[in-house]
């Protein structure tokens, strides 16, 4: 950009030099030809004089010269006037001191070589008696007036092109550094307009493209993905889900298992019409997603044609009984007029399951809740009830607020961080994990006091805490680059947004070292919410990086991802899992990477727990990655 500004300076400085440079030639030219045709004019009539002088002389000699020859040389304005023969003075004309011109011409001539007849003249200098009349003046004027218009528009309109010259080469920048948008914006004076136009065609095509391969790649989820009825997770979608829940094969916690069933003698098995039925699981797929809208990372998937199943996390026993009694009597109001049994057609199998738990023994309990509700012979529902609840479940939210308050006063919040390698299994930076000690000195998980924050209306200052304590106290001791996360409830509050703009601004230098990072879900559900896109592009100029996580776990498109600009990409530990063996997570991967190829997002894994899956990431063109193979979390 200072380089095309530069050459446009110069190119319009020598066009003005130019120019300039041409109008005085051209002035001097003009001058110099007018004084030579003055003398010119002044030789001429000397001559003409000369040559009247000859013939008087030869016919009259130096008689009666001064009957005609003083009239003709005060009409020439001669000052004075010699004429010589060898010398000697024949006839001579002198004009009177005092009124004598300055400036005079001197001419010696001889006009007859044979009789060495000789004349001198003093003349004064043609230009001393020119002198321009008004007209004249206004003509030059006119002519003067005329360059300089033209020469202002021409500089004008040189000054227009160059212009937009200049915002070609803007546009040209902008699409360098991916701001497509930006070099959409600024398409108004390009010139020239041809190359302007081409460009503004190529930006709407590479739009129209990139949106295109969102849709496809949204369409390859659906299609690996999706129940192609009810348009919700299918089987394989429900066991990425259920995988991505757990860690080593272990729930990394609580919450609960629903599997709903028809009964296949009272539903599909009768002669009814294809579409009716279709319709009564359209209705019934309806109703459930507004009873669970209040929990977070609900899984809600059709296991088969006639069972659908709902994961829960963070739910207690006491509202597990609620909800399956309310997805119960919600899903009973929905009528099918072909069914043979109203009163035995429908049942619930609902299973507990706790950190620690195995996911195929939690599914296996669900299974067994849900025969055991249908030997019941009614619309029912069962809930296989182990007993073994964490104490720390059964608070309330005024427990938790009280603790957690307290947590945040005595600053009970530590952190651990996690190592993210490139493919090469270098260091590209640290991601930060945070833990509670409650008053026994006992460690409480992050996937149990962040539900209960979120509850609170708390994650904004925990969340400050732990952004204060990795500026302060982390960031000085190494030269690390720290990945921190942010909640939906923090990037949308104005305090956290005061906060950090002025924090970053005093500690400019550590503001690049920090990736902020946010979840998909934060999308899915508040795309349209003008404050989140506010607080990421300030954190964003601020010099921070940006990443979004948990992509892939939500059948959607990723457009926002090039609306946000984000620097990183991390897929969802359910799209990781034994990705080395499901060829559909591999399709869908590649499909990802191709989508961004062009943009500055890196493509990263979370999740990494064996060789094979780490090889396959790497031969996929996933460039980073974090897990239990690559680095254990550890004290920061």
């Amino acid at each position: 950009m200072k380089l095309t500004k530069i050459l446009t300076k110069k190119l319009t400085s020598f066009w003005l030099v130019s120019l300039a440079a041409v109008a005085f030639v051209f002035l001097l030219c003009a001058l110099m030809s007018f004084v030579q045709l003055t003398y010119r004019f002044q030789q001429n009539k000397v001559a003409e004089l000369e040559s009247m002088i000859v013939t008087h002389y030869q016919q009259h000699g130096t008689e009666q010269l001064d009957t005609w020859l003083p009239a003709v040389l005060k009409a020439y304005h001669v000052e004075k006037f010699q004429l010589l023969l060898d010398q000697q003075v024949l006839y001579s004309h002198d004009v009177d001191i005092l009124s004598r011109a300055t400036g005079l011409t001197f001419y010696h001539h001889v006009i007859d070589p044979q009789t060495s007849l000789t004349v001198t003249f003093e003349l004064p200098s043609p230009l001393n008696s020119y002198q321009f009349s008004g007209y004249e003046l206004f003509i030059l004027l006119i002519g003067l007036g005329a360059i300089v218009g033209f020469v202002r528009y021409g500089l004008r309109w040189f000054t227009q092109e160059l212009d937009g010259v200049e915002l070609l080469a803007i546009r040209s920048k902008l699409i360098l550094d991916g701001d497509i948008q930006g070099a959409k914006v600024t398409a108004v004076k390009g010139r020239p307009r041809l190359i302007n136009r081409a460009i503004s065609k190529l930006i709407n095509d590479l739009e129209d493209a990139q949106q295109e391969r969102g849709r496809l790649d949204q369409f390859i989820r659906a299609n690996t993905f999706l129940d192609p009825v009810t348009e919700i997770g299918n089987r394989l979608y429900f066991e990425n889900r259920i995988a991505a829940l757990s860690n080593d094969n272990k729930m990394v916690a609580y919450g609960v298992v629903f599997l709903l069933e028809f009964d296949d003698d009272a539903l599909m098995n009768v002669q009814a019409d294809i579409e009716e039925n279709r319709a009564f699981i359209t209705q019934i797929v309806a109703i459930i997603p507004p009873l669970v809208s209040d929990y977070t990372d609900v899984i809600f998937a059709r296991r088969s044609g006639l069972q659908l199943a709902v994961v829960v996390p963070q739910l207690s026993l006491a509202e597990a009984d609620l909800l399956a009694d309310r997805l119960l009597r919600r899903c009973l109001l929905v009528k099918h007029h072909q069914i043979a049994n109203h009163d035995n057609y429908l049942h619930i199998g609902a299973a507990f399951y706790k950190a620690g738990d195995q996911p195929s023994q939690t599914i296996e309990e669900a299974e067994m809740a849900l025969r055991a509700a249908q030997l019941q012979r009614l619309n029912n529902w069962f809930m296989y009830d182990k007993g073994a609840v964490d104490k720390e479940i059964a608070k309330g939210s005024v427990r938790w607020r009280s603790f957690l308050e307290y947590a945040l006063v005595n600053k009970r919040f530590f952190l651990l961080h996690q190592p993210v390698l490139e493919s090469d299994n270098s260091l590209l930076h640290y991601e930060i994990f945070s833990r509670v000690r409650d008053n026994q000195n006992n460690e409480i998980r992050a996937t149990l006091f962040i539900p209960m924050a979120n509850k609170c209306g708390l994650m904004p200052q925990v969340e400050r805490m732990i952004v204060e304590q990795v500026l302060f106290h982390v960031m000085p001791q190494n030269n690390a680059i720290y990945c921190i996360n942010l909640s939906m409830d923090t990037l949308t509050s104005r305090a956290f947004i005061r906060w950090i703009q002025s924090t970053l601004l005093e500690h400019r230098p550590l503001a690049t070292r920090l990736i902020f990072e946010v979840s998909e879900d934060v999308f899915i559900k508040h795309q349209q919410h003008p404050q989140l896109a506010k607080s990421l592009t300030m954190l964003s100029k601020m010099g921070a990086r940006l990443s979004v996580d948990h992509v892939g776990k939500q059948v959607v498109g990723t457009q926002y991802i090039q609306t946000y600009d984000f620097d990183f990409v991390k897929l969802d530990r359910s799209i990781i899992r034994q990705v080395h063996e499901r060829p559909e997570n591999q399709l869908y991967i590649r499909s990802l990477i191709g989508g961004l190829l062009r943009s500055k997002a890196q493509v990263m894994a979370e999740g990494v727990e064996i060789l094979e899956e780490w090889q396959t990431l790497k031969i996929l063109g996933v460039s980073a990655a974090q897990g239990p193979f690559l680095g254990e979390i550890t004290l920061v």
